[in-house]
């Protein structure tokens, strides 16, 4: 049978990018989304016109985190199956601390870190049947902080730690593992050129990544059958980069 993809927040960016390449090397997708409709159900029907029935979305707040189960409920009775979960959905924004407020840090730390870890127990049961993969969207920043955004890091430290952890406690069942992508897609706004440049300039490739480096490193994680409980970091070599000056 067809294997099967849930990847949360994938009607675009990154998400989106990901949907594509794994639908192009034979999965069936669910494409998750929360406000971005329009988006989702244009790359359905995209990829539904290269292979009938290969591609459906459905929408669900991540932050709810008791309506989870809701999704392993759809994926199931659509198709049945599920093989790999990729908990891509992600919030991002500064907060400094001076400004940090108390739904902010609840919508952070819900997408970042609580709902992977209570989506991947709602799909437990469904991943367990095929030997099951569930890669997470990790960071570069949950080890090196990035200015003002303290509770983002946070959520994606623990992120991190839930990777290593669920590893071992869902071993040998299911394989899990993360990606932590450096300069790969800018902001959509608030971002200067001024500060890309300088972002550029630290990398050792000199130049940022693509969408597709991401999605190619989750295929390799996929069927790295040996590999569980591991961080792969595509960044351009930029987090070992030397120290300047003395």
């Amino acid at each position: 049978m067809t294997p099967v993809a849930l990847i949360t927040g994938a009607a675009k960016r990154l998400g989106a990018s990901t949907a594509t390449h794994l639908h192009g090397i034979g999965y069936d997708v669910v494409i998750h989304y929360h406000r971005s409709h329009q988006q989702a159900e244009d790359l359905c029907s995209q990829l539904n016109a290269l292979r009938p029935n290969s591609a459906v979305s459905m929408s669900n707040d991540l932050t709810n985190l008791a309506t989870l189960n809701e999704i392993s409920d759809f994926v199931e009775h659509h198709y049945g199956r599920l093989d790999v979960l990729i908990n891509n959905a992600s919030s991002f924004y500064p907060t400094p601390i001076s400004e940090l407020q108390i739904s902010d840090y609840n919508d952070l730390i819900a997408t970042n870190m609580s709902a992977p870890l209570f989506l991947a127990q709602a799909c437990q049961g469904l991943l367990t049947k095929n030997n099951g993969v569930i890669i997470n969207m990790c960071d570069i920043h949950a080890k090196k902080p990035l200015k003002q955004h303290t509770a983002y890091c946070m959520a994606k430290a623990g992120l991190q730690m839930m990777t290593y952890s669920l590893a071992n406690e869902l071993a040998p069942n299911i394989r899990v593992n993360g990606i932590a992508p450096g300069a790969i897609e800018w902001p959509n706004a608030g971002i200067s050129q001024q500060a890309i440049d300088q972002v550029v300039s630290d990398i050792p490739l000199a130049r940022k990544g693509a969408s597709d480096d991401i999605a190619q490193a989750i295929a390799y994680l996929i069927e790295a059958k040996y590999v569980t409980g591991h961080i792969l970091t595509v960044d351009g070599g930029r987090h070992y980069n030397a120290s300047r000056g003395a």
